[in-house]
């Protein structure tokens, strides 16, 4: 019995070990399709990673070119503390070269401030000091320029007027100082109309587009590299939330008509206004439309040989004294008057020459006036 039990192990493993000589060897079995992997080295496995595809590419050639064009602009303005100490307080931005010449595009409320000094600073770090050609403050767009020993790179300006929503954009700009910053998006909605402290900024382009502080100023473009907006702000106080503003560049190329062909931009109007809420108009008797109401027209203006009239007494409307009497202006160039901003923003349209269509209410009626800009004599471009 004891042969008996030894014998049948030993006949049950050379069973198994036959089995697996066969399963192992035979072309039918799964183990002779897996072929032998050799074992990496550790030292030289990699992923390929260098390959781009075709946005990624595309991305790459237009900051390739656009990033030396767009500048880091510093404006410094002096302040009075409440115990009348001065100091400096310095805000930054960002711009573009709109030519080799040192032409450079931008917010107006980048360089805006009583005599500011501005210094621009290039992609190669080379810095310069600016001075101010043009301003559109109802656009919020301003041209500064520098001097330079060579030329300089520029972008290219393309068409804003009929951008399509889901369309590709890429912002460049200087967001919180970090300079040369390249985000990417779409427009996500185009002719939208924001509201600021001065009023209302109209047919700005909306992009999801990182914008933040800093990036002011600074070019959108297009897919194929050209400058459709100027990025203007953000939705909130704080930093990007996916909703940015562009302003388009059709509303700064007549800026830069004015500078390039050394038109005469138009001379002050000579008339005061108030703007004046629908809800006040209605209580001053002016019809239910807001508008401006004028208060007072300077003698020998064109405002005055156009025929306008200034207010003739004071009124009180609550706790306000209203200068009453005058001409009321509902509509600038058959643009209903519906925010502040409306006639500068016509104005900023307008060579020394042109005429200005005004539509007023005067002794409850609506009128037509035109009156004709005079040329402005100082030097200098103020829009």
């Amino acid at each position: 019995m004891r042969r008996g039990i030894g014998f049948r192990p030993f006949l049950l493993a050379a069973v198994i070990a036959a089995a697996f000589v066969i399963w192992s060897t035979s072309p039918g079995w799964l183990g002779s399709s897996v072929p032998s992997l050799p074992t990496p080295d550790p030292f030289w496995t990699q992923a390929q990673t260098n390959a781009l595809t075709p946005e990624e590419q595309s991305n790459i050639d237009i900051y390739s070119r656009a990033s030396p064009a767009t500048v880091n602009i510093t404006s410094t303005v002096l302040q009075q503390s409440w115990f009348l100490e001065v100091y400096p307080v310095e805000e930054s931005g960002s711009g573009f070269l709109v030519d080799p010449k040192g032409r450079i595009l931008t917010n107006y409320h980048v360089i805006k401030g009583d005599a500011p000094q501005l210094e621009v600073t290039l992609d190669n770090k080379s810095r310069y000091p600016a001075q101010i050609l043009a301003r559109d403050e109802a656009n919020d767009l301003a041209l500064i320029q520098i001097e330079a020993d060579r030329d300089l790179p520029f972008l290219t300006l393309g068409e804003s007027d009929n951008l399509k929503v889901g369309q590709k954009v890429l912002a460049i700009g200087n967001p919180f100082g970090l300079e040369g910053t390249l985000t990417t998006g779409i427009i996500s909605s185009v002719g939208r109309s924001i509201r600021d402290r001065d009023g209302v900024l109209e047919d700005m382009i909306q992009t999801d587009a990182a914008i933040n502080p800093g990036n002011s100023g600074g070019p959108l473009l297009d897919s194929n590299g050209n400058v459709i907006g100027i990025n203007t702000a953000i939705y909130g106080p704080g930093g990007n939330i996916g909703i940015g503003f562009a302003m388009p560049v059709s509303r700064a190329k007549p800026l830069l008509e004015f500078v390039r062909s050394n038109a005469p931009p138009p001379a002050p109007l000579g008339l005061e206004t108030w703007f004046i809420e629908a809800r006040y108009a209605q209580a001053l008797k002016l019809g239910a439309r807001p508008g401006y109401l004028v208060t007072a027209v300077e003698r020998g203006s064109a405002a005055d040989l156009a025929g306008l009239r200034g207010a003739t007494r004071e009124i009180r409307l609550g706790n306000a004294r209203i200068p009453y009497g005058g001409d009321y202006i509902v509509a600038v160039d058959g643009r209903e008057v519906a925010h502040s901003r409306v006639f500068s923003q016509a104005l900023s349209l307008k060579h020394g020459g042109d005429t200005l269509r005004l539509t007023i209410f005067r002794d409850g009626q609506e009128q037509e006036v035109t009156i004709t800009l005079a040329s402005a004599r100082s030097g200098g471009l103020r829009l």
